[in-house]
């Protein structure tokens, strides 16, 4: 890990590992955070990308043949290799799933990659990409199942335990396995107490599966797609079944918790698998009281839609946008007299739909829905209070 990170001094960033005081006093352990979604392409992924191309630009220099190289990924690893093989002026093909967010497509052909979309996930990616490998006399980088890539992200391990030599517990996303590999690999070497924990999105439970004997079912899709990965490698399921201490998964209510949490709090934003460490913690806040807790931030690329959808969703479960749905006698001044209560009782309007045909209420009635800016859950059933003391039927939907 020490000569990876010799070779990456310069090229990548060395990001900050600091304290949350706020997500600390929330979870009752102390909380440090690092940065990993500051990088250049946003994912700690070009630390191993990198490290794999320095290699194989030596080999070349030696007189080996590099026609150029290829990766599958849904997106970071691609971004990673694409950048940094622009750099050192080699060819680069990446073979992408056709479900990956097309932010993150973009951005690496922005990196001067050729992409070829293919495939319903990273697997079906894979193989395609090694087909090509073949045909076209290409380097393979892989994502995670390579030496090489897993030292490169095992610096991340090296600098957190540097920036803070307490950390007594680090929560580490899954997916193929490549960061935990490098990292539980660092940790075991420098501080072999400390504790490592994998986290996996409850819909690729691959590597759970693997290591605890389980067979918990594998889902279609997961807004961490970069850890949606059917089948670990063969040299990390190795490295975590001898140096992970445990592995948990998290559902996707727990994910985006965790997005909105740090976007808000933090004023950071991640995406589903850079969330996935703090969604562990928040999840099992008892687990961790008290001990110092590293969580890496692993990754920021996400799509500006999902995002949306996610942050609508988290206000949602926060109280702070509701729906609500009022009964009233179909007069005139009624609807006035509904938004009037609304308005004092302090919520913002956003919508309303005044319904008369498509409802079980009787005739002389009217069904009126509310979407509304609250403050909290309180302040939901507050309101409701308020409109039912009012004559009203009111109820939250």
């Amino acid at each position: 890990m020490q000569a990876a990170a010799q070779r990456l001094a310069g090229h990548v960033l060395e990001t900050p590992c600091v304290e949350s005081k706020t997500l600390s006093q929330i979870t009752g352990a102390q909380v440090f955070l690092k940065f990993e979604n500051l990088q250049f392409t946003a994912s700690f992924k070009e630390r191993g990308a990198l490290n794999k191309l320095l290699a194989l630009v030596a080999e070349r220099d030696a007189g080996a043949p590099l026609a150029g190289v290829i990766a599958a990924s849904a997106g970071n690893h691609a971004q990673g290799v694409a950048h940094h093989a622009h750099r050192l002026g080699l060819r680069a093909v990446i073979v992408m799933p056709l479900a990956t967010p097309a932010v993150k497509v973009e951005r690496t052909r922005g990196f001067g990659a050729e992409v070829l979309l293919h495939g319903e996930g990273f697997d079906e990616a894979r193989d395609r990409a090694l087909q090509l490998a073949r045909t076209e006399g290409l380097a393979f980088v892989h994502p995670f199942d390579d030496p090489l890539v897993i030292a490169g992200q095992g610096t991340i391990g090296l600098e957190m335990l540097c920036a803070q030599p307490e950390l007594d517990t680090l929560l580490v996303a899954v997916g193929g396995g490549g960061l935990i590999s490098g990292v539980a690999t660092v940790t075991r070497a420098m501080k072999p107490q400390l504790e490592v924990i994998g986290v996996q999105t409850a819909r690729f439970p691959a590597m759970v599966n693997l290591i605890k004997g389980t067979a918990h079912p594998q889902g279609k899709n997961t807004i961490a797609e970069g850890i949606a990965v059917g089948e670990p490698g063969r040299i990390t399921r190795e490295l975590v079944r001898k140096l992970v201490d445990d592995l948990v998964l998290v559902e996707e209510g727990d994910l985006e918790q965790a997005i909105v949490m740090l976007l808000e709090i933090e004023k950071t934003l991640v995406e589903g698998a850079g969330a996935a460490g703090l969604a562990a913690l928040l999840k099992e806040p008892q687990r961790y009281a008290g001990r110092r807790v590293g969580l890496v931030l692993c990754g920021g690329n996400i799509d500006p839609l999902l995002l949306a959808a996610i942050i609508e969703r988290g206000m949602v479960r926060a109280g702070r946008l509701t729906r609500i749905r009022v009964d009233a006698r179909d007069s005139p001044g009624v609807l006035a007299r509904i938004t009037a209560l609304v308005a004092e009782a302090g919520a913002n309007i956003e919508e309303v739909h005044h319904q008369r045909a498509f409802t079980s209420l009787a005739a002389q009635n009217v069904e009126v829905e509310l979407v509304l800016q609250t403050r909290n859950s309180a302040h939901v059933a507050a309101l409701i209070a308020r409109l039912e003391h009012e004559g009203f039927g009111a109820k939250a939907c």
